[in-house]
């Protein structure tokens, strides 16, 4: 694993992390590096709208199809 430091985060930015880290029971290295590693994994607007293009290429395909799939996608990169 690699070591992350953060410079120049404000006052105000960390106490509210240290209050959502303590809401969620985590210490405030678990907290930020699950916040973190969610947001890599996130689909950007773009991957979502490409594989909507290549479900939508398909025949019959739904809304849902749509959406069922960017979720799945979201959740296989978790």
């Amino acid at each position: 694993m690699t070591t992350l430091s953060v410079r120049d985060m404000s006052e105000d930015a960390l106490a509210i992390l240290r209050v959502s880290a303590a809401a969620k029971r985590q210490s405030l290295q678990a907290y930020v590096r699950d916040v973190l590693e969610r947001e890599a994994y996130a689909l950007s607007i773009e991957q979502a709208a490409r594989e909507a293009d290549r479900l939508a290429a398909r025949a019959n395909v739904t809304t849902d199809d749509v959406l069922n799939a960017i979720e799945e996608m979201r959740q296989a990169r978790q």
